[in-house]
């Protein structure tokens, strides 16, 4: 970006009235008008530097780059975001988003964190997680704590990561507490994919089943050149519940597949909502629904 210490140029209409000095002691100047209506710490730091009436104040913009201030400074002056700047918020992103957080100007925080979130890479994890804990920047955090569960390998080769192991115990505590936290959701989430997936062939079991007995001809799904239907495989374990010599010696008991039927004709009973066998309007067909 070209380097520039005046804005006269943008407003020509009228002259400077403010000095912003940066902390590497540069000057720049700038319209209190301007500032002030776009910030309201500026428009407070205007107010107690003026000695006088329209006199020229000076106020200090300090913790950034002389660039990164006069970045945010046109960006102020632009009221918004221009497709040509963007480029300018992606260089200067993490001051801009720390000085828009200190003085107050949202639409350019929103601006500077979206730009930060979407170019975030491991190597810049942990230094920018703690930045957007400190600007209050929640979407910055949660992609930070996102890529540091994803690709942790990659941020403990980071720089920042072996700052905070060797200085800041705080930070290194809470990037362990993120990573054990995505480790329960992650199990969370495989159980609750589990027990959705066991309810569901559950219910095709219950289909099927009803299926099976559904007239007297019973079934044909076996006949069709396809193994993919569950009729087939819930027929060849009630075929083998009907000759398991080993049911047939110890009744109630059996092997594991007849105790497994068994549930599955327990489970239809429970959940029938049809009429007994001996009722001739609309009887259940399934085996032991009484």
């Amino acid at each position: 970006m070209r380097r520039c210490v005046d804005l006269d140029a943008l407003r020509p209409a009228m002259v400077a009235d403010v000095q912003v000095v940066t902390s590497d002691g540069k000057s720049i100047a700038a319209h209190s008008f301007v500032l002030a209506t776009a910030s309201p710490v500026l428009e407070r730091m205007i107010d107690r530097a003026r000695r006088g009436w329209n006199a020229e104040c000076t106020i200090r913009i300090l913790g950034v780059s002389s660039d990164g201030v006069f970045a945010f400074l046109h960006i102020l002056y632009a009221s918004r975001v221009a497709p040509e700047d963007e480029e300018v918020v992606s260089v200067y992103g993490p001051q801009l988003l720390a000085l828009s957080h200190a003085y107050r100007v949202g639409w350019l925080k929103r601006a500077a964190e979206a730009s930060m979130t979407a170019r975030l890479t491991p190597e810049h994890a942990v230094d920018m997680l703690k930045l957007a804990r400190l600007c209050d920047a929640p979407r910055l955090y949660l992609r930070c704590a996102r890529l540091a569960a994803k690709d942790f390998a990659a941020v403990e080769r980071s720089d920042g990561w072996r700052f905070a192991r060797r200085h800041d115990a705080a930070l290194e505590l809470e990037i362990l507490q993120l990573l054990e936290d995505a480790d329960q959701r992650r199990e969370r989430w495989a159980r609750e994919r589990a027990s959705r997936e066991a309810y569901r062939q559950l219910a095709e079991a219950m289909d099927s089943l009803v299926h099976i007995f559904s007239d007297d001809r019973g079934c044909t799904c076996a006949d069709a050149d396809t193994d993919a239907t569950p009729c087939r495989g819930l027929r060849l374990l009630m075929r083998h519940y009907a000759t398991c010599s080993a049911r047939k010696a110890a009744p109630g008991g059996g092997c594991t597949r007849c105790k497994r039927m068994l549930q599955l004709f327990h489970l239809h009973a429970s959940v029938c909502d049809r009429a007994a066998p001996d009722d001739d309007d609309h009887p259940c067909r399934v085996p032991l629904c009484r």
